[in-house]
């Protein structure tokens, strides 16, 4: 199993390109099953997820070709869809029990076949996130669904039906999967209470480009006029507003220069305000972001995780660890999911001072963290791990960093072009 040996103690200068969001690139994916046309998708990241989800599609049916090369400068890759031939409507339990995102195929399998059965997708390590509203949803738009064997079994009396919706709280994976499966119902469907993250917005944006009839993306209500088919589109996925946020977090320990291309500013707006907070220099430049840390102690912080526009809890832990070296005490509120502290016994394994109570988490800064054998619990907490190392005295070693290899493309390759200590062995 794969681990990365970092050293700290090195600054960072150079440029980094970002990568296209996995986050919004999964549900776009699975677009591809409303539509007998060819949807074409470029700035893909090259990420476990992504063969994952390509798996996925390809199993009910869906060929896919691929265009790009591995490179740093290659802006991501581009890929073509096209599920004009599906022939199963089942997304087995050994596919989608290795990514959650798989369930997302629910809403466009069942919208334009009239069925679909997809496995459960089991624990999560960072919570529970059920996926009762993705059938609450589902079942407002006409759907009945059974529960099976681990499997759950929806089917369609003709075409669903658009309905007037309440999520009971935020999430994006529902939001995202009854907004697809409601382009293709009769009439009118309004979601309240929907997400309105970046990556939700992209998503509508590809599917008004598919002939889809949406309005109040990037709100709480989104509004959806049916339609009896949609067709194919050309889509440039977003890029990754986490990862260039966690590439700011190295630099707010290791100090140095940065460039980061390939990112627009108004992706991690949420994010950049905390940065700033801290004392970082952050600039808007033509090729994307120049950031920069010389010096100065990092301020401390009070952070609230909160669905978006609020401080998004994809980014606590490498705040977390960005946070082990201000010069005072931080807190954090982790308000989205239940168990995301799994990263703190690791941290405090490299000397880092942190108290928990319940969802709270206070840190208190010191001057250098201490080099110590740790193990990734999640993506992000791996990203944590990496920062945390950079401000360490020896090498670490970080274990089971196959979780990072779902949300972070060529991450070692990226950081050793702009002076990071770091190597994969096994």
């Amino acid at each position: 199993m794969d681990k990365f040996i970092v050293k700290g103690g090195n600054s960072l200068k150079g440029e980094i390109v970002v990568s296209g969001s996995k986050n919004a690139a999964l549900p776009i994916m699975a677009a591809c099953l409303l539509t007998e046309d060819s949807l074409v998708l470029s700035n893909i990241p090259y990420l476990a997820d992504i063969i994952t989800m390509s798996k996925l599609l390809g199993q009910h049916g869906v060929d896919i070709s691929l265009d790009g090369t591995d490179n740093t400068k290659q802006k991501g890759k581009t890929m073509l869809f096209s599920a004009a031939h599906i022939h199963n409507l089942t997304a087995p339990y050994d596919i989608v029990r290795k990514m959650r995102a798989s369930v997302i195929v629910l809403g466009p399998l069942l919208a334009r076949f009239g069925e679909a059965i997809v496995s459960l997708p089991g624990g999560c390590a960072i919570g529970a996130r059920p996926v009762d509203l993705h059938i609450k949803g589902l079942e407002a738009l006409g759907a009945t669904i059974t529960l099976e064997e681990g499997y759950m079994h929806a089917k369609s009396n003709g075409r669903l039906k658009g309905a007037d919706f309440t999520f009971d709280k935020v999430s994006v994976g529902a939001t995202e999967n009854i907004m697809m499966a409601a382009c293709l119902a009769e009439g009118k469907t309004i979601l309240r209470n929907a997400a309105r993250e970046p990556e939700v917005v992209d998503l509508g944006k590809c599917l008004i480009q598919m002939g889809a009839k949406i309005s109040g993306l990037g709100t709480d209500v989104i509004a959806i006029e049916g339609v009896e088919k949609l067709g194919g589109a050309t889509h440039h996925i977003i890029s990754d507003r986490i990862e260039a946020g966690s590439y700011i977090a190295m630099l707010g320990v290791a100090g140095g220069e940065l460039l980061l291309k390939n990112i627009d500013i108004s992706l991690i707006s949420s994010v950049l305000d905390k940065f700033h907070e801290t004392g970082m220099k952050i600039a808007e430049v033509p090729e994307g972001l120049h950031i920069s840390k010389m010096h100065e102690k990092l301020k401390p912080l009070n952070i609230n995780t909160q669905p978006h526009p609020g401080f998004p809890t994809d980014m606590q832990a490498q705040f977390m660890a960005m946070l082990c070296l201000a010069d005072g005490t931080s807190t954090i509120a982790e308000n989205v999911f239940e168990n995301r502290y799994m990263h703190v016994p690791e941290l405090m394994r490299m000397s880092a001072n942190i108290t928990l109570n319940g969802n709270i988490a206070v840190v208190q800064g010191k001057d250098m963290l201490q080099a110590a054998e740790v193990m990734a619990t999640d993506l992000r907490a791996s990203m944590s791990l990496i920062i945390a190392a950079l401000a360490a005295e020896g090498e670490t070693t970080i274990n089971r960093v196959y979780h990072i290899d779902r949300g972070y493309e060529r991450i070692e390759e990226k950081l050793q072009c702009v002076g990071v200590n770091i190597r994969r062995t096994v």
